[in-house]
């Protein structure tokens, strides 16, 4: 018998062979020894010698198969048979281990290779991290069976199983984005509700008939309006007619898990046919409105294209359940109108007492080309993770066209998909087919129940097209004409699905039928009635019932006045601190100045002023809520409405302790945001009539910021909309040494937007004049915006101060006279 050599004899390459014999290179050295076996020429020399200085005992016998074959006949060169299924234990938990990685890179990258784009123009990529080879398996491992970890199903399957279910679930018509999900529970949910149903229902034949009626609704009204009124722009749904069952299924789950009221956001592009076939607004309504017939009351204001008008109903679900659902008005500025609505779902939630925010639902649709382009989108979502503009949750909807305007995707975007930007702020994503309504529902139902059970932000990417250009009479085979062309090829979405369902057997030539006969004679008969004029009333209802439109003549204004003696105890009770609590020095002194205004023996500033105003207004059930940059202590260091103990950093809000019954005082330090937040606070007003709702600039000038929510929302809701707003806009302004950036609020631009008196532009000077002012936001039969032009040097000038009769007897003065000046 050969003598073994021992570790360290030989030369140099004899030390490298012994220097890998180690159980982690088991493998590979029992497969160069199988070589080895069937032909010694083929290793290298060193290895040859190490393998012919074995023991001839311990090869007696072997073939490759004995060494690298199947089990149970495997033996192995470091001790045999038994050694042997070691080794191929450990090499299955090695793969298995390859396996569960192949499963978790579908999870991670199969969105990247979903069946998504119903046209079929998306190439469908090679991703290496989707291969066998690239986690270590092979074709020869596809009928082994593994552990498929956490895979919904069977505990084992054959690989091949394991891979098609991974396919069907992340690679067809649904791509869902969630892994990078830092909440273990919320990723482990979506995981599990996703592989359970592989990504799709089954359609039954109530739900299928349900969707073949809206999405028939949806195709024939369309059609009708096209006939109809030929040349005239409706920016029609075609090509993404699955918006309206979409929304009609997440509506009507969101309903069954006890959400009573929706408010929708969106822009033009499908906007009639979700009045109509979501919203339930009467067909005779939209075609009025195209026939011109409509005789608008003077006091109704100037009005609104057809496509920005927006609708409020109740609407009922075959199941029972219900809902009341707003359609929110929105100009042509496309995204901004998402904080607007997150503003009045908040204001409906606090004016019901919904704390847990869940019986209010906000749901904006987005285009693809926005959500990707507007940065008032991650504005608003950041926005909406915050304490005080937190609702339980958006559930966003992208009707992806795969355009915008004419611009295609390269080049309005860096990214893979247009909702890659909602990323950064680590919402789930569930990209689905348009096509496949089974998958349509899916998504509708999960994100709705993401939604109610973990009030969070959850996007739905629908791909879809559009048929014609931006609008009707534009020509989108200018710039792109591969798309027109597959556009031109393909059945419409109402034939694709009948065929599908048909095919199926949940529905027949019957339903069909049906469906089709009782939507056209609708539609006819509801022409016929929109040609008989009728006037419409301007009568507001709902929360603002009791109120008037600022230019209805009932409209009234009342005494803002306030008992001096009640004034004196509030002024009181805004200087007391509870025991213990420990103010910052320089407070405690500010303190004791209020203590004097309250009793009389000091003049009132500025600060004071506010606060007795607020005070006042709580004492009489008015809520207040104030949001802005640094609006607690407030940018100048005037306001102070909430304290901070040195000790503990416990708050104190006095405002919220006056001694008397009162309604609630809400201040918010708010993000580093215009657009988003000033949006925000203006949709909260259309639902709180009964609120003071004041957004407040750091800087005047940072109002530039919000401009188009200032010209577009603010000043123009009423008379465009017939939309009141009660909202107070705080704009520091003043030339006082600060430089040009942080100086004029641009007094001259809300001038030039002032017009037949849609909003109040003040520039004060007294607390008596702020005290009064804000007052007059709620002692009226209406509501107005105003636009205050807040001063800097003159909230602690000594001169500009105030007594505290003015603010118990006096009134709001439009003019102040120059006492000094001759007259």
């Amino acid at each position: 018998m050969a003598e073994t050599p021992t570790q360290g004899s030989g030369n140099g390459a004899n030390a490298f062979v012994w220097s890998a014999l180690s159980g982690a290179n088991r493998s590979f050295i029992e497969d160069l020894y199988a070589r080895w076996v069937d032909s010694p020429s083929s290793v290298d020399a060193s290895w040859r010698e190490l393998f012919e200085a074995m023991p001839q005992e311990d090869r007696a016998g072997l073939s490759r198969e004995n060494i690298v074959g199947p089990a149970p006949h495997r033996r192995s060169i470091f001790g045999g048979q038994a050694a042997a299924t070691v080794a191929t234990r450990a090499e299955h938990s090695h793969k298995n281990a390859a396996v569960l990685q192949l499963i978790s890179a579908y999870r991670r990258s199969g969105h990247l290779v979903a069946s998504l784009d119903p046209l079929g123009l998306r190439e469908r990529r090679h991703l290496p991290q989707l291969t066998l080879a690239y986690h270590g398996l092979s074709e020869a491992d596809l009928d082994t069976v593994f552990h498929g970890g956490r895979l919904a199903g069977a505990n084992k399957a054959k690989l091949r199983e394991i891979i098609a279910q991974c396919e069907k679930t992340y690679c067809g018509p649904v791509g869902a984005e969630f892994m990078y999900i830092r909440g273990e529970r919320r990723r482990r949910w979506l995981e599990r509700r996703i592989e359970e149903s592989a990504s799709r229902i089954e359609l039954d034949r109530p739900t299928a008939l349900r969707i073949l009626d809206k999405l028939a609704g949806a195709d024939h009204f369309e059609q009708f309006m096209h006939t109809k009124y030929i040349g005239a722009k409706r920016f029609s749904v075609e090509g993404s007619e699955a918006i309206i069952p979409m929304l009609d299924i997440l509506l009507n789950t969101a309903s069954q898990l006890g959400v009573k009221e929706t408010v929708i956001g969106m822009a033009h592009r499908g906007r009639l046919n979700v009045l109509a076939n979501v919203l339930g607004k009467a067909h005779r309504d939209i075609f009025e409105e195209f026939e011109d017939a409509f005789e608008r009351p003077e006091d109704m204001g100037s009005g609104d294209v057809k496509y920005h008008l927006g609708f409020s109903s109740d609407v009922d679900y075959p199941d029972g359940s219900s809902m009341h659902l707003t359609l929110a008005f929105n100009p042509s500025h496309l995204e901004f109108v998402g904080p607007v609505v997150e503003g009045q779902v908040r204001g409906k939630q606090d004016h019901y007492g919904d704390v847990e925010h869940k019986d209010a639902l906000s749901v904006i649709i987005h285009g693809d080309a926005a959500i990707a382009g507007q940065g008032v989108v991650p504005e608003t979502i950041n926005m909406g993770r915050l304490d005080g503009y937190h609702n339980g949750g958006t559930i966003h909807v992208v009707i992806n066209n795969q355009i915008g305007f004419t611009t295609p995707p390269r080049s309005s975007r860096s990214s893979e998909h247009c909702t890659d930007i909602v990323k950064v702020l680590l919402l789930p994503v569930l990209h689905v087919n348009a096509d496949d309504l089974g998958a349509v529902a899916f998504v509708a139902r999960l994100a709705a129940e993401y939604r109610q059970q973990f009030g969070q932000d959850i996007v739905i990417d629908l791909w879809s097209y559009r048929k014609y250009g931006h609008n009707e009479g534009d020509e989108p085979e200018f710039t792109n004409p591969a798309m027109v062309r597959a556009i031109r090829r393909r059945k419409t979405p109402l034939q694709s699905f009948v065929d599908q369902a048909r095919a199926s057997g949940v529905i027949d030539d019957e339903d069909v039928q049906e469906s089709t006969k009782r939507i056209r004679a609708h539609l006819d008969g509801e022409l016929s009635r929109a040609r008989d004029q009728r006037p419409r009333s301007g009568e507001l209802y709902g929360l603002w019932k009791g109120l008037h439109a600022s230019l209805d003549p009932a409209a009234m204004d009342y005494p803002t006045r306030f008992d001096g003696d009640q004034l004196r105890a509030l002024g009181t009770a805004l200087t007391q601190l509870p025991e213990a609590f420990e103010p910052h020095r320089k407070v405690k002194r500010i303190l004791k100045q209020r203590a004097e205004m309250a009793a009389g023996e000091r003049d009132i500033d500025w600060a004071m002023g506010e606060a007795l105003a607020f005070a006042s207004l709580l004492a009489e059930g008015h809520p207040i809520r104030l949001s802005g940059q640094d609006s607690g202590r407030g940018t100048f260091s005037h306001r102070h409405s909430v304290l901070h103990d040195q000790s503990t950093e416990a708050r104190w809000i006095s405002l919220n302790h006056l001694g008397v019954e009162q309604a609630q005082f809400e201040v918010y330090d708010s993000p580093l945001s215009e657009a988003a937040v000033l949006g925000f606070e203006f949709g909260y007003t259309l639902v709180r009539p009964e609120a003071l709702v004041i957004w407040e600039a750091q800087f005047g000038d940072f109002a530039n910021g919000a401009q188009v929510l200032i010209d577009q929302f603010v000043c123009s809701s009423e008379a465009k909309w017939n939309r009141c707003s009660g909202l107070v806009m705080y704009l520091p302004h003043g030339y006082e040494g600060q430089g040009p950036e942080h100086s004029s609020a641009r007094l001259e631009r809300f001038l030039q937007l002032s017009g037949n008196d849609n909003w109040r532009v003040m520039n004060l000077t007294t607390p008596a004049q702020l005290f009064h002012a804000l007052r007059s936001q709620l002692h009226c039969s209406y509501r107005k915006p105003l636009v205050i032009m807040t001063p800097k040097s003159l909230l602690r000038h000594p001169e500009a101060t105030s007594t505290l009769d003015d603010l118990a007897d006096g009134y709001f003065l439009p003019i102040l006279e120059d006492p000094s000046a001759d007259p």
